[in-house]
Order: structure tokens, then sequence, then C-alpha cells
């Protein structure tokens, strides 16, 4: 089957395509997004350059501007695309998205429940991972949210049949059963902990993003207090590059440093009935 066929992202090998978004990036490692549609002119301070150059070219190739500069034309990885598309509310970094597809062991086929909707970047690794078997559930108390997630989904997808956005307080419950797993990034995720382990499959994982430390404390007392998770954890992921030149080898003066903290819990019998065996 044809990948443009799939609920899955858009087709990531063959010629560029009218109305796919690509990244030019010049000599000096500047990325710059653009979409190729019919009459496109893509302008920079590099000079310009035709839509109608890069259509059905391989990606990697290269395109000289009006200004003669030589751009590289890539395709986007989802990553480059969730730090440059538009939002409405701080999207969680790549460092961080990719610890909750590990941690969170999010796989093929999953049933996922995710809140809030933010701006969809945690929606489109969830979808991507989970697959054409999979389902993904999304939550949001805003409809401009839901809209802003909707919009930017579909930068990236063709089609997202896997998909279902709420409006609704998850605060309050959700209908969803026989959940794989619960992905959370809300400020207040310890009055979903009760929903989730009503909702959690047998060794379903939960999955906490919070800034601060107050609300670690405030998260982790509630999973202890519940007594159906086990294995939880704390965590927090630090990313620093190295910059290579010859013999010159040395890190980065700067880094991502603290973005959130993770906690991951897994859904287990009530610790009463343990007890009792």
């Amino acid at each position: 089957m044809d990948d443009s066929e799939t609920n899955s992202t858009i087709r990531r090998r063959g010629p560029f395509r009218e109305g796919e978004y690509i990244q030019l990036l010049d000599r000096r490692g500047r990325s710059y997004m653009f979409q190729l549609t019919d009459g496109a002119r893509f302008e920079s301070h590099t000079g310009n350059c035709a839509a109608a150059d890069l259509i059905g070219r391989a990606e990697g190739c290269w395109v000289t501007t009006s200004r003669g500069h030589r751009l590289m034309a890539l395709r986007p990885t989802l990553s480059d695309l969730t730090l440059r598309m538009p939002r409405l509310a701080t999207v969680m970094y790549p460092k961080d998205l990719g610890a909750l597809l590990v941690y969170a062991d999010i796989f093929s086929g999953a049933r996922v429940l995710e809140a809030g909707a933010g701006s969809g970047a945690v929606t489109m690794f969830l979808l991507r991972a989970v697959g054409d078997e999979g389902r993904v559930y999304t939550y949001d108390l805003r409809q401009d949210m839901i809209d802003q997630a909707q919009a930017n989904i579909a930068r990236y997808f063709e089609r997202w049949d896997n998909l279902e956005m709420k409006i609704g307080d998850v605060y309050e419950g959700f209908e969803e059963d026989d959940l794989d797993r619960v992905v959370l990034d809300l400020p207040e995720p310890w009055h979903v902990v009760p929903h989730a382990s009503e909702r959690l499959a047998a060794g379903g994982l939960f999955f906490g993003f919070v800034p601060t430390v107050p609300q670690v404390e405030e998260l982790v007392r509630s999973l202890r207090a519940q007594r159906t998770f086990g294995m939880i954890e704390t965590m927090e992921i630090m990313m620093r590059q190295w910059n290579v030149s010859g013999r010159s080898v040395r890190p980065s003066h700067r880094m991502v440093g603290h973005t959130g903290f993770i906690i991951t819990a897994r859904r287990t019998e009530a610790r009463e009935a343990q007890a009792q065996e």
C-alpha cells in the first residue's frame, strides 16, 4: 500500500509534491519552512526561488536563489515541525517528546488518552507511534486549542482517522475505558489520577509532565495514595550539543536544560488485595 493511502504521515519518500511543507537550509545551517503551493515563492535575505523549482525534485536537492545562494531542500522531521509550528501554548521540547515515546512505551496499536491538546505536538508524536491500528483520544478545555492543534496536525498528516479530539475537563473524568496509556501535560494532573486508575487496563502506564517541584510532589503523593500504581518514577531530561570542527571538539555554550519533570507509573492491583494473598 502506498504510504499516502494510510493514516500515517505525509509520504516521507519520493520527489517533493505540491502542497507539502519542506525546509530550506543555507550554508550557515539556518533553516526556513516553506510550503510548495502553486505560484508560491520563497523569500529571504538570501534571495528568492519558486516552489515550481522544487516540486518533483528529490529530497536533499540544492536550489540556487536569485542572489546566487545555494539552499538544500529537505522534508522537516516531526521535531523540526513542532518547534516551528504556530502555537497558543508552549510545546513539549523534542528531547521530552522522545522520552515520552520511550518511557510511556507508546506502541503500535495502543489506545492512548492525552490531555491537554495544546498546539498538537504531543498528539502528532502519539499518532505516528500508535499507527493505524491504535487510537488517540485528545481532550482540551478550549475550542481554540483544538482548532490550532488540528491545523498543525494537518501540516504533517494527510489523514488522522485514528484520532478523536474532544472538548472536556478530564479533571472531572472521561468516558474512554480499557486504555493502554494516559498522557497528561496539565497544571494539576493529580486530579486525573483516580480516573486513570479506573480507566487504565491492568499494567497500563500513566505519564505526567509538569514544570515545577511542588507539582511533582503533589502528583507523586496522589499516585501513591491511590494504591493502584506501582513503579512510580520521576526524571528530567537534559540535552547538550557538541561542536565538532577538525580537532576542535567541545560542548556547545548553550544547552536545553530543565523544561519539565517526567513522572511515570504502572497500573497494578490494589495493594490491600496483594497483602491478603
